[in-house]
């Protein structure tokens, strides 16, 4: 007899007589998690599990070893996430639905000493995958268990919806809708509410109506129109454009004061007081005159008013003058 076939008799003796025997658990995670698979078997006198064989099945379909003398198999798809402690239990870290499956913990060639363990994991996403709740004003979430082919089916009402204040919803109401349950797997619609985003939980329970495992979600129920990123980068582009201006008129304003100051002023004899009146002295004399005549030569000096700085005398035409004086 192959180890396939020994492995599906091992297999149903346990799920038939399970109430007889205490080395097999049943394990409930949610996606990310990391999870410990015990070795319930592993002798305490071997810390370094020389002798432990992990063994995995999805489905039946292939069986995979996973660790072999307490050394993880490197030529595993998961070796990076797979790990043996020192009591020779197996860690997963990060788990998805693809480390579902039935694993096994064995001491050595011996199938005697065997301990089994069934990991599950429940997932809460929206159907279809790309659904938005924004667009449409509401969206059908999905609870699903992804379990071992061969562990018991999950009976009618395994699972349980419940609202942010723990309330069990029930049948349908004003805001939510039930969709039948199909085999592993719960739907429930639920519709934009004012507010704020409301969260589900869904949970698996057993028929004690206690709670094996619970996952949360909260439908994205933004409003589209309004888009935060734009709005932040609106502002910083605002921003830097005030920057800007006050940057061009800081260099502006420099530049006006620095050709003033490039203007030369007119120079002034120290003991000279000053004066905004300019003195012209011009030599008047008669070129006519004739050369037997002495004629009596005239110095005239005019002055003039120098309109620069601008007075109350600009408005008065009666200030512009001009003086003579003669020698004496």
């Amino acid at each position: 007899m192959d180890t396939k076939c020994l492995l599906e008799l091992i297999l149903i003796f346990v799920l038939q007589f399970e109430g007889i025997s205490g080395e097999f658990s049943y394990l409930y995670n949610r996606p990310g998690e990391d999870v410990i698979l015990p070795c319930a078997t592993a002798s305490p006198s071997d810390p370094t599990c020389s002798i432990v064989k992990w063994l995995y099945n999805r489905d039946q379909s292939l069986t995979l070893i996973v660790v072999e003398k307490g050394n993880v198999r490197q030529s595993s798809a998961r070796a990076d996430r797979l790990s043996v402690e020192t009591n020779c239990s197996l860690v997963i870290n990060n788990i998805n639905a693809e480390d579902v499956g039935f694993y096994t913990c064995r001491q050595g060639s011996s199938i005697n000493q065997d301990a089994f363990v069934f990991l599950s994991v429940l997932t809460v996403s929206p159907s279809p995958p790309d659904a938005d709740p924004r667009m449409d004003g509401e969206v059908t979430l999905e609870c699903s268990l992804f379990t071992h082919s061969n562990l018991r089916p999950c009976q009618k009402n395994s699972f349980r919806w419940l609202d942010e204040t723990g309330a069990v919803l029930h049948g349908d109401g004003v805001k939510y809708s039930f969709l039948r349950q199909r085999k592993c797997v719960s739907s429930l619609t639920v519709k934009r509410q004012s507010g704020h985003n409301r969260k589900y939980t869904c949970q698996f329970i057993d028929k004690q109506n206690n709670a094996e495992i619970q996952a949360d979600y909260t439908p994205d129920f933004t409003d589209p129109s309004v888009d935060h990123t734009y709005i932040i980068i609106g502002a910083a582009v605002g921003a830097v454009g005030v920057l800007v201006v006050i940057a061009a008129v800081l260099i502006i304003y420099r530049k006006r004061a620095k050709r003033t100051e490039d203007v030369p002023k007119p120079t002034q004899h120290p003991d000279e007081p000053e004066s905004n009146l300019t003195y012209v002295t011009v030599n008047h004399a008669n070129q006519q005159a004739s050369p037997y005549k002495k004629v009596k030569e005239e110095e005239v000096t005019y002055s003039t008013v120098n309109t620069v700085v601008k007075t109350e005398a600009d408005d008065d035409p009666s200030s512009f003058y001009s003086s003579v004086s003669e020698p004496k």
